[in-house]
């Protein structure tokens, strides 16, 4: 038989071969993110990810949810690493052994915002005197009611001025099942108030008549962190991959990324990562 027939067949089948690892190569470089609505939608996510696939080669994936939710697909195993905004959620998700470690990363506020004419008297720096004003009238709040971090949040808030929503709503309360932009496209549409984090609010162009009424208050401080999530619990997870963003956006460069990112002049999220 013809040896340099043999030897370019040989070289084909080695070509065809590495051919078809390539995209498997790639598609390891992946990782599937499970985050929440308000980095999707603040714009954060299109600022940040350059970034760390130009430092690591690796491309995200982001799942843009309600934080419960993206816990949920993380204790699922279908995600490899969780952006989240509820920390009381973050530590029963390690407390469980779905990760072994959960690092802040950046930190905004939560704001209240409402028709500019503030018909219930809520505008100023106290949360809490505002709720209770909202709750004595007959004015529309909007709640994502979605178990996501801000749902979370105003849970809380509601709570610690004595309203049990399980057990009474006040007369305007909506929930809407929603994200933080289509719950604040509602409130535009109708004139109602509605928590908001304030990275969503700046990157929100609908606003109609509203406008901030509530900031300031320390209660509205919002924490973000990030958790990979364990392969002992999920050995398909890309954990050392997902390792990588973990260190990375809590690293200088990435902290310094987050720093960066503004609308028209102003920041959005706050680094914190060594807090």
């Amino acid at each position: 038989m013809d040896l340099n027939l043999i030897s370019r067949r040989a070289a084909l089948a080695l070509t065809l071969a590495f051919a078809t690892a390539l995209p498997a190569q790639a598609q390891d470089k992946a990782i599937v993110m499970a985050s929440t609505t308000s980095t999707e939608q603040s714009g954060l996510f299109a600022h940040l990810m350059p970034a760390f696939k130009s430092a690591t080669g690796i491309d995200v994936r982001v799942v843009a949810v309600g934080t419960g939710q993206a816990l949920d697909m993380a204790r699922r195993g279908d995600a490899d690493v969780v952006f989240v905004h509820d920390t009381a959620a973050e530590q029963k998700f390690v407390a469980e052994g779905l990760s072994v470690q959960r690092r802040n990363v950046m930190y905004n506020d939560f704001v209240l915002v409402g028709p500019a004419s503030d018909p219930a008297g809520t505008r100023g720096k106290d949360i809490a005197a505002a709720l209770k004003k909202l709750a004595g009238s007959n004015q529309a709040f909007v709640s994502r009611g979605d178990k996501s971090g801000t749902h979370a949040a105003e849970l809380r808030l509601w709570k610690k001025v004595g309203i049990d929503l399980a057990t009474a709503k006040p007369p305007g309360y909506k929930e809407c099942g929603c994200g933080m932009g289509p719950a604040l496209n509602i409130a535009s549409s109708s004139n109602a108030y509605v928590l908001t984090d304030r990275g969503t609010w700046l990157s929100f162009k609908n606003r109609g008549d509203l406008t901030i009424l509530v900031e300031g208050d320390k209660s509205l401080f919002n924490q973000y962190g990030v958790m990979v999530v364990n392969p002992a619990k999920h050995p398909h997870v890309k954990s050392a991959l997902a390792q990588q963003f973990a260190d990375w956006v809590v690293s200088p460069a990435g902290q310094a990324t987050i720093n960066g990112y503004t609308i028209g002049g102003q920041q959005l999220f706050f680094a914190n990562a060594g807090d």
